[in-house]
């Protein structure tokens, strides 16, 4: 007889509450938990395919190690934690700490430590070379927080606006952290069905464009074109919060002369938009009584990823979309600390040029973090600094890399390549350990990584003081031989004699509402639980974590804190006229997007997929619909090439080509082609049909890269679509 336990799904970081039915200790079903608050019940069809992540056959229940020759075979999880110890210390010996490397990807977001943890393992060990996906994800929206500066006492909740732009983000399907991820689809009805105005701006016809007011299918790439557009009218037509401005920002007439060149007809034709459309666009935000934006992975994909989000910034805060003193303190935190909001900006800071140095196209720290697209370059380059070991933690770097030639050539190169995670992923098969992990369902946690993405831009986190904690709810099956991710690195530190210091945040940099929190973690001494570990690092919060605890279904936990005066003395401000932002929006205006496309006439542009996440799902019979990645193409273009749905296509970028399966969208701007990343397998072992193809192999990490984040163009690439015959594929 089956019974039901409580638990969150942590594949994302929207955390949706699930209800798990449970068979003689093995999860069965999952469903959403209707007595959830903010969800409404809601799960995705990835939450619903927990059961076959636990126990399918594509789990690894015991770790791996690396035959001579090829393959793996079965090795005892202590043993390989002796033999990597062993190697490391080598290496470090003969090259030094900088030589070993980590890179921690979105499969780290359902634990508790892995983050934390392992970026003090490696401090400890000497080495400052800590490399996370959020690098080549949204890294722009860190730097421009720090050019623009941020509010303190936040947004007003997003259910309370009147309008809201959504700047190539579809939360229907990405749930993303850009805008609410409780149940959007509902969030976005309800808020239509109040009378809020969206504005979506995307090549594509969207699940959340469908609902949209109005709908502006521009040329791929040209997100701050229209920003700035957008911008200029509202200056124009004296639309923007002028009060506010004065009182809490500076720049206004730099930005102003900045973006003149910018006018609706100007941007309406080189955005290839209705002009209309764009000039009612500006008005509905700027007159809404309250308006937010949202920008997705879209934007930051393509060129000028910071310049987006700094624009969006400016957008804001022209408008005076901030909280005011007196209002209720949307965010008041529950699992994190409390803190004095009050209606003042944090100021805007240097947040890049700190050390690391990285030996290539002159990147280095900065808030955003090391540049995971320069650390293909990192390992390959001869010299002192070279990385010869690298561990990935939930991370999938030859599906999640540009240019995976290079990153394959790159991996390869290792003296040692440690892989942690559930299954054998392409970058596992090239590794010389794979390390098998517990699962979400066998682990402990709480609401509190969610919550803390607010830190990661300001339409970010919970809307409502919400938490939640699961305990752990099933065992590892019966036989196996697998530990959490923070038991590697303490295991390793173990063998290495390190201590362990754990440190975390609560804000970009100086714009942080609490001091950093620290612990030490001392493997010669007893090994914490994860319990215990989760206590350490809730130690610091609002609300105790014994009583978040007592509900199992979560709680949100009402707050009447209010948004306090500016301190007297204070007067930082708002910067609407950052120097890099305004001299590459100069840039943008010199540039020609259309010289290439008489060689490359479509543009390629990414997409979510419900019953995927990045590479996660692929081998889920209950996900994997199809096995492969379609090339979305609008009909008209297909007609035009002579290609009908499931036809073989050869996509080719300056940079590298693939081969992909044409399908039809007419939701799509005709001259755009529409790919799901995190498909393919490695070079050489290409299978379209089969597995898809990766769309890294048509970028390049050192052209079109910005100069600060060295995130490279990944988005609205350049490429030729031509058919492929039988005899073509040889």
């Amino acid at each position: 007889m089956a019974e039901t336990r409580t638990s969150l799904c942590r594949l994302c970081t929207a955390y949706c509450p699930i209800i798990v039915s449970v068979e003689q200790g093995r999860a069965v079903a999952v469903a959403g938990n209707p007595a959830a608050p903010l969800y409404g019940g809601y799960i995705c069809p990835k939450a619903r395919a927990l059961p076959e992540q636990h126990h399918g056959p594509s789990r690894l229940t015991r770790s791996l190690k690396r035959r001579p020759g090829c393959g793996h075979e079965p090795i005892a999880s202590g043993q390989a934690l002796d033999e990597i110890a062993g190697r490391l210390r080598a290496i470090v010996d003969e090259h030094g700490p900088r030589s070993v490397a980590v890179y921690v990807g979105m499969g780290s977001v359902p634990f508790i430590a892995s983050y934390s943890i392992a970026a003090g393992w490696l401090r400890a060990l000497g080495s400052p070379m800590f490399f996370t996906a959020g690098s080549i994800d949204k890294p722009g929206i860190l730097i421009a927080l720090a050019l623009h500066g941020m509010w303190q006492g936040g947004q007003p909740p997003v259910d309370s606006a009147d309008a809201w732009l959504f700047v190539g983000i579809n939360p229907v399907i990405s749930k993303s952290p850009g805008f609410p991820g409780q149940n959007p689809g509902l969030f976005l009805k309800r808020l239509v069905d109040k009378g809020a105005k969206l504005i979506v701006i995307d090549p594509r016809r969207t699940e959340t464009a469908k609902r949209a007011y109005i709908h502006l299918q521009p040329r791929p790439g040209e997100d701050p074109t229209l920003l700035a557009g957008l911008i200029h009218i509202i200056l124009e037509e004296a639309l923007f919060d002028a009060d506010f401005v004065a009182a809490n920002a500076r720049g206004l007439e730099a930005l102003r002369a900045a973006v003149a060149p910018f006018t609706p007809s100007y941007v309406a034709a080189r955005a290839d938009v209705p002009e209309a459309d764009l000039m009612e666009a500006a008005r509905v935000f700027a007159q809404a009584g309250y308006s937010g934006v949202s920008c997705g992975t879209g934007p930051s994909f393509a060129t000028h990823s910071t310049l987006t989000e700094y624009l969006a910034l400016c957008l804001a805060t022209l408008c005076g979309r901030w909280a005011r003193e007196g209002e209720r303190l949307t965010k008041p935190n529950v699992l994190l600390p409390g803190f004095d909001a009050r209606a003042q900006p944090w100021p805007p800071f240097q947040g890049w040029g700190f050390e690391p140095r990285l030996r290539v196209r002159g990147l280095g720290g900065c808030v955003s973090g090391l540049s995971a697209a320069a650390l293909s370059d990192e390992i390959l380059l001869p010299g002192e600094g070279r990385v010869r070991a690298l561990i990935v933690c939930g991370g999938n770097p030859m599906m999640a890399w540009p240019d995976q030639a290079k990153a394959f050539a790159a991996l390869n190169d290792l003296d040692l390549l440690v892989t942690i995670d559930t299954e054998m992923t392409a970058t596992a098969e090239l590794s010389d350990y794979v390390i098998a992990p517990r699962l979400t369902l066998e682990t402990p946690m709480t609401t509190c990584m969610p919550e803390s993405v607010k830190y990661y831009g300001t339409t970010r986190g919970f809307d409502q003081p919400y938490a939640a904690y699961t305990p752990a709810i099933v065992d590892p099956p019966e036989g196996s031989d697998v530990i959490e991710d923070w038991e590697f690195f303490w295991g390793l530190a173990e063998r290495l004699g390190l201590k362990i210091p754990v440190t975390t945040y609560f804000g970009n940099g100086p714009q942080a509402e609490h001091a950093p929190v620290d612990f030490i973690l001392d493997p010669s001494g007893p090994k914490p639980t994860t319990d215990q570990l989760i206590a350490m690092a809730h130690r610091h919060s609002r609300v105790p974590l014994d009583q978040v605890k007592q509900n199992p279904n979560g709680q949100i936990f009402e707050c009447d804190q209010r948004i306090g005066p500016r301190e007297p003395g204070n007067d930082a401000r708002l910067e609407l006229a950052a120097g890099p932002m305004l001299d590459e929006l100069a840039a943008v205006l010199a540039e020609d997007n259309r010289a290439i496309e008489a060689d490359y006439p479509f543009r390629l542009v990414p997409r979510r997929l419900n019953n995927m996440l990045n590479s996660f799902g692929r081998r889920y019979a209950q996900l994997a619909r199809k096995p492969y990645n379609a090339a979305y193409m609008n009909p008209s273009d297909m007609a035009a090439l002579g290609l009908a749905d499931g036809d073989l296509i050869g996509i080719s970028s300056p940079h590298g080509e693939i081969v992909g399966i044409a399908e039809g969208e007419a939701a799509l701007r005709p001259g755009t082609v529409s790919m799901a990343h995190g498909f393919g397998r490695n070079p050489g072992d290409d299978d379209p049909r089969g597995s898809g193809a990766n769309t890294g192999r048509l970028m390049s990490a050192e052209v079109d890269y910005d100069p600060i984040t060295g995130i490279p163009r990944m988005g609205a690439i350049p490429v030729r679509i031509e058919p492929v015959t039988s005899a073509d594929q040889g």
